[in-house]
């Protein structure tokens, strides 16, 4: 791979505003050279914006564009396993959004295809490389919490505005787009973080239900979950609650963590004497930024990228155990 790794990306939109977009451009040996958006005047204005040399409306223009080196695929997940395997038919190293897919059938594909086109695929887990989380895994491999036992989940928020007009629903709680709802988008993050710190998570249980009814993805989730390594979890995550709350807990024998996936509130670390310890840690401005610097590292032979294919297809693979029911019987 060429010292400076050449970026097209698939889908300017918000989250490639300020979230990942500039990491491309900001990170030594890495170039944005083109974007591309189905609507050709938002694509010129994002390329403008960020002086991005060129700028298309159609994907497969971009993916065969012979001055990329990686495609970051930052579209609705109904795509994702399309562009991925015709970027990686083009032999380009491919950086995907999370979740990974719509299903973990839809992943093995991809990881199929990229492995016999001898191409990298990356997974935008970016909680892997923030620093606040890996503060978190260091605490637990030092044995500062003993032996993991058990893993508590909660996230809970209030029903929105925007999920509530049936006639104008946002892509992300219409599950032929997304996969589901906001179980799916945001729960993923917790999940794959979980897989990070602790391991692969091997028995899933769980129930499923729309309390809400604003729309046809469910909106309740509570599972229970055990790791390779015997560790036992429980989650609940609820998107018609009337306050938010966001908190995963994680408690060995000698000690335990307790943290928040989406917000930057202090990690909160209790030892053996129950006497705790805190650690601020701020995320970057550009919160992909660190995962991203992983994966130029990775192409350029002077490292890895912690978030692949393979864990990211675990995560799916968690969510289709949790869902398939409810999936089954409400819009599949």
């Amino acid at each position: 791979m060429k010292k400076t790794i050449k970026w097209g990306i698939i889908g300017c939109g918000d989250v490639t505003e300020v979230k990942s977009g500039p990491a491309f451009y900001k990170l030594d040996n890495s170039e944005l050279v083109a974007v591309m958006r189905r609507n050709a005047n938002l694509a010129e204005d994002f390329a403008r914006r960020h002086n991005v040399p060129k700028w298309y409306s159609d994907a497969n223009s971009l993916i065969n564009d012979k001055d990329i080196d990686a495609v970051y695929i930052a579209t609705p997940p109904s795509t994702h396993k399309e562009y991925t395997i015709l970027a990686a038919k083009a032999g380009k190293a491919i950086y995907v959004g999370k979740p990974m897919a719509l299903t973990f059938e839809e992943c093995n594909e991809m990881i199929s295809t990229c492995k016999s086109q001898n191409v990298p695929l990356f997974v935008a887990y970016y909680r892997r490389a923030l620093p606040r989380f890996l503060k978190i895994k260091e605490l637990i491999e030092s044995g500062a919490i003993g032996i993991p036992r058990i893993v508590n989940c909660i996230l809970y928020r209030e029903i929105e505005p925007c999920y509530q007009d049936p006639h104008h629903l946002p892509w992300v709680v219409k599950p032929e787009i997304s996969g589901g709802g906001l179980f799916v988008d945001l729960a993923c993050h917790t999940l794959d973080i979980l897989d990070f710190l602790l391991g692969k998570i091997i028995s899933v249980k769980g129930h499923v239900n729309s309390q809400g009814n604003a729309y046809p993805a469910e909106d309740c989730v509570s599972m229970s979950f055990m790791f390779e390594n015997n560790i036992q979890g429980v989650g609940i995550w609820n998107f018609v609650s009337n306050s938010r709350h966001d908190n995963v807990e994680i408690i060995g024998d000698k000690g335990k963590i307790s943290f928040s996936t989406f917000g930057n509130s202090a990690i909160s670390y209790y030892d053996q004497n129950n006497k705790l310890h805190q650690f601020n840690i701020d995320n970057p401005e550009h919160i992909e930024m660190p995962l991203i610097s992983t994966i130029i590292n990775e192409l350029q032979g002077k490292g890895f990228c912690p978030s692949t294919g393979e864990s990211g297809s675990r995560t799916s693979w968690v969510i289709d155990q949790v869902l398939k029911d409810y999936r089954m019987n409400n819009y599949l």
